[in-house]
């Protein structure tokens, strides 16, 4: 059960309509007026039915107990789903709701209980005070097992953490850390990491070099892209639809919100926690997606599969997924509440198949570690039994990487996964940036009614991996940001040459020098190669800073020596050379660079003087 308990000045409340759970009440019952009221909205839950006497007592425990603390004249039991999305039946939760108003009244309590199915409008005045608003999960635990004795062994069990390295597993205190990195992620994980409180500096760069902002007139969490940051945000989708197509996935669109009143989308949610976005209709309680596994699942379990097809590869680009993040903690692109993210949901015919697959998406997630220039350290999680049962296939896992993995091994399953792998760069704050993860689902396949038909024609529900190959596209803009924040002090900050929005730019000196570089930017442009123009009436100097803000690779400045012909000097970004050498060379260097990586034409007017200033 939950409860949130609110000391108010009133609460007013009058009924609209019934619904067709709606209890049958008198006429004084359709509307209340109390003062000096403790509300107490309640949520029954479906747990709750298994022990409900004691469910019973144990909040009215709870409330007597808050209704004594802060001097209230009567509580007002008040109905209210929505704090829950894992509800009783209606003719349980009206059974304990009418249990609990009885027995707050046996122990001399002036109580009230608000109508359960009806439509309400009403108001609630809060007193503001330190104890006005309290919110508590109400479980079946008899009071009397509540000692500190019986407290200390329901204690759960704690997951154990140990380094593997080269086949080997290590206890983590005993470990020497070469990898300054591998040290940060592994004490962030333990709880000894500590935050300043500093904004990070992807925040700052993603503003001056106008790939995103906050956008004040929506939720926190939620970003305006300009067209530098949209350009970068469609090349990595791009990316990784070529990424996971070539291995075989086939791509699908679903919707972005689901009725919770079907059981499996709503259990899945359970898992969770209270992250959701919610809302409602006359007749629906929905919830936007955080993933894109219930469009994905739902496609599943409507296809005909057999043994043959297997493994079956779903792939959608979720613009967007929504995380109901607490308000402090969303942060730039790290922490959103709107986020673009690559989904792979693999379909495998059981534990030894997805453990098959899932060392191939290992190798895909490294892919993109490199192909993004990013380095991720990593950890393997695994439930006790399942690690026990497959050590070796851990330990081979691992290996994979190449380097030392840190370990977590669960006491006992949680969630739908028994064996994930999380892949993390580090930002300037020595702080986990989420990138990559694999997980071996173990429920949805029976949940959501997902079958295959086997060689001896059996219907099975499979096992599922769930894969983003490079976590969530904000995210990895994060992760480049940062991680030319750690090495502008010992190199020039860029992107990726192939992810960088403008890859040449052409500077010419004077005006009489403006038809040639016009003739050049069209000889690269032609080329698939995304050039401009700065032809405004500045300074060369200030012109050559200008593009070392955009963070260009390759800057070309026109004089009257290149008017002659042949070749050109280039100021190459990355090393600070200049190397003569003519447009197609340039051209055939930049597409060396950029191989078996995806291209967009630039998605700003090609002359700087035309662009707007965001």
């Amino acid at each position: 059960m939950r409860i949130l308990l609110i000391h108010s000045d009133y609460l007013k409340y009058k009924t609209k309509s019934k619904t067709r759970i709606a209890e049958e009440i008198p006429e004084d019952k359709k509307q209340g007026e109390y003062e000096n009221a403790l509300v107490v909205f309640t949520a029954v839950e479906k747990e709750d039915e298994k022990n409900p006497d004691i469910i019973v007592e144990n909040a009215i425990n709870e409330i007597k107990d808050v209704f004594g603390k802060v001097g209230a004249e009567i509580v007002a039991v008040y109905p209210y789903a929505h704090l829950s999305s894992s509800l009783s039946s209606p003719d349980m939760a009206k059974q304990i709701l009418t249990n609990m108003e009885t027995g707050l009244a046996n122990l001399g309590v002036n109580v009230k209980r608000v109508p359960f199915g009806w439509y309400k409008s009403f108001e609630v005045a809060c007193k503001g005070h330190p104890l006005s608003e309290l919110s508590r999960t109400i479980t079946d635990e008899k009071p009397e097992d509540a000692s500190e004795e019986s407290k200390e062994e329901s204690e759960p069990a704690k997951s154990e953490f140990y380094m593997l390295s080269d086949g080997k597993i290590l206890g983590v205190e005993d470990y020497n850390f070469e990898n300054n990195d591998l040290k940060k992620l592994v004490d962030y994980e333990l709880g000894r990491g500590e935050s300043t409180g500093e904004e990070p500096p992807h925040v700052k760069i993603m503003r001056e070099k106008h790939l995103a902002d906050y956008e004040p007139s929506a939720d926190v969490g939620h970003l305006r892209w300009y067209p530098k940051g949209r350009l970068i945000r469609d090349l990595l989708a791009d990316y990784v639809y070529n990424l996971v197509t070539e291995r075989g996935a086939m791509p699908v669109e679903t919707p972005i919100m689901y009725d919770l009143a079907d059981d499996a989308i709503r259990v899945h949610a359970e898992k969770f926690g209270e992250r959701q976005y919610r809302m409602g209709t006359k007749n629906k309680e929905l919830m936007l997606r955080y993933a894109c596994c219930f469009g994905a699942f739902r496609v599943l379990s409507d296809s005909f599969l057999t043994w043959k097809n297997l493994p079956v590869g779903i792939y959608e680009l979720s613009t967007y997924s929504f995380r109901l993040e607490k308000k402090g903690e969303v942060v730039g692109l790290k922490r959103l509440r709107g986020f673009t993210m690559p989904d792979l949901h693999t379909v495998c015919a059981d534990v030894d198949h997805a453990m098959v697959e899932f060392d191939g998406q290992i190798d895909m997630c490294k892919q993109t570690g490199i192909d993004l220039e990013v380095n991720y350290e990593v950890i393997m999680r695994a439930t006790k039994d399942f690690f026990e049962e497959n050590k070796e296939w851990v330990f081979s896992s691992a290996d994979k990487i190449g380097k030392p993995v840190l370990l977590e091994i669960l006491p006992e399953r949680k969630h739908y996964w028994i064996a994930k792998m999380d892949f993390a760069a580090i930002d300037y704050l020595g702080r986990p940036i989420e990138n990559p993860t694999i997980q071996i689902d173990v429920e949805s396949g029976e949940r959501f009614g997902i079958t295959y038909i086997d060689p001896d024609e059996n219907e099975v529900h499979p096992i599922i991996i769930h894969c983003s190959p490079t976590g969530s596209i904000e995210r990895v803009i994060c992760s480049l940001l940062e991680k030319s924040a750690i090495e502008r002090n010992f190199r020039p900050p860029m992107l990726p040459i192939w992810l960088t929005p403008s890859q040449v730019r052409v500077i010419p000196i004077a005006e009489r020098h403006n038809d040639y570089a016009q003739d050049i930017v069209q000889k690269i442009r032609d080329q698939n190669v995304r050039v401009d123009l700065d032809e405004r009436h500045e300074t060369v100097g200030k012109k050559i800073r200008n593009a070392a803000g955009d963070w260009v690779p390759y800057v070309i400045v026109i004089g009257d020596r290149e008017l002659e012909g042949g070749a050109v000097t280039v100021n190459v970004r990355e090393t600070n050379e200049k190397i003569e050498m003519d447009i197609d060379e340039l051209v055939n260097r930049i597409h060396e660079e950029t191989k078996g990586m995806p291209f967009r034409k630039l998605p700003l007017p090609i002359t700087l003087g035309n662009r707007v200033n965001f």
